[in-house]
């Protein structure tokens, strides 16, 4: 198309040409003036920086539903859980603890956290703390010297709270802490649990824990309770009957 050709059409024709001749003319100024300020050496206008999103941090896990502390930190178990005969007795037993070796006075604490729901003193346990705790648990914490001030029904006791202190009360070989673990009234042995932690209920190991060794382990002791007598034997053997029922 001529220039001619475009003179010839309407005034409306003419006048959209004349416009686009002047964008082109624009144009093609701006592209010199860039060519130039390139060739004269000035910067080239700097990029827009570009703004990262900040990182998404994921959310922390949940805190474990049971954690469990060993009473006595840093001792040993010197009587484990599972069937048991001692010297004076004539029939063999279940042994529903454990027996944690300590000095007198050592400081006992709460395995983890619960409501106290009993204290006070029997002739087998002796001076004795009992503290319930969520999902039908309960410790038992036993042979105790003495408990820690304030600690009665209705105290709900922190995990890792001293509850007691290491005695030789009750029927007791010295000083030591017995320490039992029931769920819903059922013995469990505590080293399945003691020092462990468990996301949820179903991790719990309640099966394992309330079978327990089937093997009767005769029991060695220094010193035998006050008007304790040995046992009747027959032919100079200690009878190996067991009174336990099948769990």
């Amino acid at each position: 198309m001529t220039s001619q050709t475009l003179a010839a059409r309407p005034p409306y024709s003419r006048i959209a040409f004349l416009a686009l001749v002047g964008v082109i003319a624009t144009v093609g100024a701006l592209n010199a003036g860039s060519a130039l300020r390139a060739f004269a050496g000035e910067p080239a206008p700097a990029p827009a920086p570009v703004v990262e999103a900040p990182p998404v941090e994921a959310p922390p896990p949940p805190p474990p539903a049971f954690v469990f502390d060993t009473p006595l930190p840093g001792r040993v178990v010197n009587s484990p859980f599972g069937l048991r005969q001692l010297p004076w007795e004539e029939n063999g037993r279940l042994h529903e603890g454990v027996d944690i070796a300590a000095p007198a006075g050592s400081a006992i604490r709460a395995a983890t956290d619960g409501v106290v729901v009993r204290t006070g003193a029997s002739g087998s346990y002796g001076r004795f703390v009992e503290i319930a705790h969520k999902d039908g648990f309960r410790t038992m914490y036993a042979h105790l010297g003495a408990t820690a001030r304030g600690v009665k029904p209705g105290l709900y006791a922190k995990r890792g709270q001293t509850i007691a202190y290491v005695g030789s009360s009750g029927r007791s070989t010295g000083a030591h802490l017995h320490f039992e673990l029931r769920r819903k009234g059922k013995p469990l042995n505590p080293a399945f649990f003691l020092g462990q932690t468990f996301a949820q209920a179903d991790d719990l190991p309640l099966r394992a824990a309330a079978r327990g060794p089937r093997k009767v382990r005769m029991a060695q002791v220094s010193n035998w309770p006050d008007g304790v007598k040995p046992a009747k034997t027959k032919g100079g053997r200690v009878q190996t009957r067991l009174s336990v029922a099948d769990s």
